[in-house]
């Protein structure tokens, strides 16, 4: 019964610090991104190249360098998910190194492991499979009951038909009902 609380509370403890960092992210680097890449013109990774092999100089239109700070979020985004797993897996991994932790110890920080790289899995194939159904972008977060699909759709709006295929995808890689599926446009 105490191996199974702990285990518990490590996975819980890490949905939330993933939320949590994705949170700070968009709080922090929404306003900031967008000024960044208008006053610097800083390289993107993501960043356009032309065909030829040249580097779009920056002179792009207005509409476009809204596309690259959208394209920003998304990559930012996917960091900072990424950074906030490798950071709850280290933790994890540390734990079960620990001297004198026994095995349900070792175990759980296993299955906390399984766990989170099952997640960063189906986030990917659920990201893959929106984008092949010809949207711009997306960027997927799950927790432990639910998950949040953030799509850019080219309009920054949702229609009714995008939110039903998307909930479809999302329900089919992951098995959560419909109401533990959260689908936002992003601006």
């Amino acid at each position: 019964m105490s191996a199974r609380w702990k285990r518990n509370t490590v996975v819980v403890t890490m949905a939330l610090l993933v939320c949590a960092a994705v949170a700070l992210n968009w709080k922090y680097t929404g306003e900031q991104a967008a000024g960044a890449v208008e006053e610097t013109g800083t390289k993107i990774l993501g960043e356009a190249t032309l065909v030829n092999g040249q580097e779009d100089d920056g002179t792009a239109a207005a509409d476009e360098e809204a596309v690259y700070t959208g394209d920003d979020y998304f990559a930012s985004a996917r960091l900072t998910r990424q950074q906030a797993r490798d950071n709850a897996i280290a933790l994890l991994q540390e734990a079960a190194d620990q001297p004198g932790a026994d095995a349900a110890v070792a175990n759980e920080a296993s299955e906390g492991i399984q766990v989170l790289a099952g997640y960063t899995m189906k986030e990917a194939q659920i990201e893959n499979l929106v984008t092949a159904k010809g949207y711009a972008d997306c960027v997927a977060f799950m927790g432990e009951d639910s998950i949040s699909v953030v799509v850019d759709t080219g309009t920054g709006e949702l229609t009714a038909e995008d939110v039903a295929k998307i909930t479809d995808i999302a329900m089919t890689e992951t098995g959560y009902p419909a109401s533990g599926i959260k689908i936002m446009a992003s601006n």
